[in-house]
């Protein structure tokens, strides 16, 4: 079968190592960041991941006679015309469940909501963004220790995994349409604008420190701020105590600070007046 990839991140990569080894024809690949570096190594001619929204493209797939399109971790919406050309449709690599995570940031997204599961979609492109009926769903339990890298990781993980069951069966795809009723769609908003608020509940705190995590990578959502006595500081990596407390929310007890509801121990944070790291 012959196969034209868009893709970018660990997730694009990771296909991109599968399709090189598989019996499938990768005749056309438009990619960024880690993954335009390996299909380079591997030898694929690259084109440049934003090449999707080019009038004509789709005529050029056509022309090369691409029967499926996979699109992995791309942030770009293809057109209707270039989801028409390939006959075994064009899918896309979702790293939530459809249709209640839509858009973008999913893992991050589900740590702060304080989900115990998450999960990642294999689903047909359609007009709109995360649309489509779903071919393969697998959803895993959310651990404490998750940070938004490590469970986006996952996805990436399990994801790749998705994509192979499709391609192994090309004619016989499981189709399951998305209820809209069940769909929440989240854009590049960063939840409380990047703010800690110390009167909030201690787990909530901790969730969304985590939801933030990428290190060592750069995070989509950045680094919570927040303030600390009279400075302003980056919270990277907070730590849960359950001891109550009834101190006004924000008051400093060595490394630890009042929350809402208990005491939250601060493992590592910085400092924006001073240099100091904690």
């Amino acid at each position: 079968m012959r196969i034209a990839l868009v893709c970018g991140e660990a997730a694009g990569a990771r296909l991109l190592q599968a399709l090189a080894r598989g019996p499938h024809e990768v005749v056309a690949v438009l990619a960024a960041g880690p993954a335009r570096a390996l299909a380079e190594r591997l030898g694929y001619r690259v084109r440049p991941a934003e090449r999707v929204r080019e009038p004509g493209f789709a005529a050029e797939l056509a022309a090369a006679g691409v029967e499926m399109l996979l699109n992995v971790h791309s942030l770009y919406v293809l057109p209707e015309a270039l989801l028409a050309v390939p006959a075994r449709g064009a899918w896309n690599l979702h790293p939530g469940p459809l249709p209640r995570y839509a858009g973008l940031n999913a893992p991050s997204w589900a740590i702060y909501r304080g989900e115990t599961r998450h999960g990642v979609s294999v689903h047909r492109m359609a007009r709109g963004i995360d649309t489509g009926d779903i071919a393969y769903q697998e959803t895993f339990p959310i651990a404490d220790t998750d940070t938004g890298l490590s469970l986006a990781l996952r996805c990436a993980e399990r994801g790749v995994a998705l994509l192979q069951r499709l391609l192994e069966r090309p004619e016989d795809i499981p189709r399951m349409p998305q209820d809209p009723a069940q769909r929440s769609y989240f854009g590049r908003a960063v939840p409380q604008d990047g703010w800690i608020d110390w009167h909030a509940p201690a787990r909530r705190i901790f969730d969304f420190v985590r939801a933030c995590d990428y290190h060592p990578f750069p995070s989509p959502w950045g680094v919570p701020r927040a303030r600390l006595g009279d400075q302003e500081a980056e919270i990277r990596k907070v730590a849960l105590t359950g001891e109550r407390c009834v101190a006004p929310p924000g008051t400093l007890r060595g490394e630890q600070v009042a929350c809402g509801d208990e005491w939250l121990r601060l493992v590592h944070h910085r400092l924006l007046v001073s240099a100091d790291v904690k």
